[in-house]
C-alpha cells in the first residue's frame, strides 16, 4: 500500500514536471506627463501599476514553484515623447504574448490592432472608458479595472439603498470628468433615479485660498438635495467642495463616497494580508491601478495552473469560460464577462479612511450573477468583437 501511494505521488510529480511552463509576462507602460491641477499635494506614484504587477508575479510564483512553473516579468516604460508601437513591436518580436498594459486609449487600441498582437492576450489595467468595453472593444483585450459604468452603478445602488433620491451634480471641465458625469446620468436612469440639477465647474481661481468664500456662493442656488455628486476625475477641485457647500450634505463620486476598484482601506476577506504584502514591497498604499495589474498577473497564473499551458489562445478561452474563478480579496470570486472582456468584480465604496459599502449591494439581483448588475450587461452590450456570448 505504501509503495502504491509513493508510486502515485511520483507519477503526479513527473506529470507536473512534464507540463511545467516558463511563462513570460510583459508589463508595458506609456509614461504620461500628469495634467496640471490646482494642487500638487497628491501626485501619481512613480511605480503605479508596476508595483502591483511585481506583487502579482511574487504571489503566483508560490504556486508556480509547487507546479514546476516559473513566471518572469519584463518591464518596458516608454517615455512621453517616444514612439509607443516600435517599443511594443520589439517586445512582440521577442515572443511577448501576455501583455499587461498601462497606456492611453489611442496607444492601447493601436497595440490591440497590430497584426503581430492578434494572438496575444492584452490586459488593460488602468482605463475605465466605457467605449473600450463597447463599440471600441477588441477580441484580444481584457479589462481588469472597473469601467465608468460599473463605478457609477455602484454609487447609484448605494444612493438608492440609502433612499437618497434627490441628487445634484457638479461636473468638471475635462473630458474624463464629462465621461464620468455621463456614466452617472446613465446609471441613475438605469436604477430609476434622476438629477434635480447640475452645474459645470467654471472656476479658475486658486481654491486653496478662496474655497470658503466661493463654494458656498457657487452651491447656494442648487435645489434641496440628499447627495451632491462630483465628477472630478483628475482630483482637481473636488477636494475643496466637502464641508464648504451652502447646504450641509454628503458628497460622492470623485470625492467623498468614492466607488473604486480598490483602496488601501479594504481589509476584509483576506485583503489585509494582500495590503501588507504590497506595503512591504512598495512602501505605499495599493491603488486601483496596482490592483488591476495584480489581478491581470494573478489571472495569468490561475490560467496557467488550471490549463497547464501558457498558450495565449487557450488561456483566453479559459479566462472567458464559466470555469474561471479568481480569488480577489473582495468577497466574491472574480471572473471575465464573455461578451466584452470586462473583469467582474465587487466595487468598494470608500472614504479616505473606511469602506462604507461594497457593491453589488444586498437586494440588487441578477438572473446569472449579481456582479452583472454593475456595468454593461449582455443585453445592453455594443461590443461585437467577442461574437455571440449568449
Amino acid at each position: 500500500m505504501l509503495k502504491t501511494a509513493a508510486g502515485a505521488a511520483g507519477f503526479v510529480l513527473l506529470a507536473m514536471a512534464a507540463t511545467a511552463e516558463e511563462v513570460r509576462i510583459d508589463l508595458i507602460e506609456r509614461r504620461v506627463t500628469p495634467a496640471p491641477t490646482l494642487s500638487n499635494l497628491f501626485g501619481p506614484s512613480e511605480d503605479l501599476g508596476i508595483a502591483g504587477a511585481r506583487l502579482g508575479v511574487a504571489d503566483i510564483g508560490t504556486t508556480g514553484r509547487f507546479m514546476g512553473d516559473s513566471f518572469r516579468l519584463e518591464e518596458t516604460r516608454v517615455a512621453p515623447d517616444d514612439a509607443f508601437l516600435p517599443a511594443v513591436r520589439a517586445r512582440l518580436a521577442e515572443g511577448a504574448r501576455l501583455l499587461v498594459i498601462k497606456a492611453p486609449v489611442a496607444d492601447l487600441l493601436a497595440l490591440a490592432d497590430l497584426p503581430e498582437a492578434r494572438d496575444a492576450v492584452i490586459f488593460n489595467i488602468a482605463l475605465p472608458d466605457d467605449d473600450l468595453r463597447g463599440a471600441d472593444c477588441r477580441a484580444n483585450l481584457l479589462h481588469t479595472t472597473p469601467s465608468l459604468a460599473m463605478r457609477a452603478d455602484a454609487l447609484a445602488q448605494f444612493a438608492l439603498k440609502k433612499r437618497w433620491t434627490d441628487l445634484v451634480l457638479i461636473q468638471g471641465p475635462h473630458p474624463e470628468d464629462q465621461a464620468f458625469a455621463q456614466a452617472l446620468r446613465q446609471s441613475l436612469t438605469k436604477f430609476g433615479l434622476a438629477l434635480k440639477a447640475e452645474k459645470p465647474w467654471t472656476f479658475d481661481a486658486d481654491m486653496r485660498r478662496v474655497a470658503a468664500e466661493e463654494i458656498p456662493a457657487f452651491t447656494q442656488d442648487l435645489p434641496d438635495h440628499d447627495l451632491l455628486l462630483i465628477a472630478d476625475e483628475r482630483g482637481d477641485y473636488g477636494r475643496y467642495i466637502a464641508y464648504n457647500t451652502w447646504s450641509p450634505r454628503p458628497v460622492a463620486g470623485s470625492e467623498g463616497i468614492m466607488p473604486k476598484g480598490w483602496s488601501g482601506v479594504v481589509e476584509n476577506w483576506g485583503a489585509a494580508q494582500l495590503q501588507d504584502r504590497f506595503r512591504d514591497l512598495a512602501t505605499r498604499e495599493m491603488e486601483p491601478v496596482d490592483f488591476g495589474a495584480w489581478a491581470a498577473v494573478a489571472a495569468i497564473g490561475e490560467g496557467v495552473t488550471r490549463t497547464r499551458t501558457a498558450d495565449p489562445a487557450r488561456l483566453r478561452d479559459f479566462m472567458l469560460s464559466p470555469d474561471f474563478r479568481l480569488a480577489g480579496f473582495l468577497g466574491t470570486p472574480l471572473s471575465f464577462r464573455p461578451w466584452d472582456g470586462q473583469m467582474r468584480q465587487p466595487v468598494p465604496l470608500v472614504t479616505e479612511r473606511a469602506v462604507i459599502g461594497t457593491a453589488p449591494l444586498e437586494g440588487f439581483l441578477h438572473e446569472h450573477s449579481e456582479l452583472d448588475t454593475l456595468g454593461q450587461d449582455l443585453p445592453d452590450t455594443t461590443c461585437t468583437a467577442y461574437g455571440d456570448a449568449r
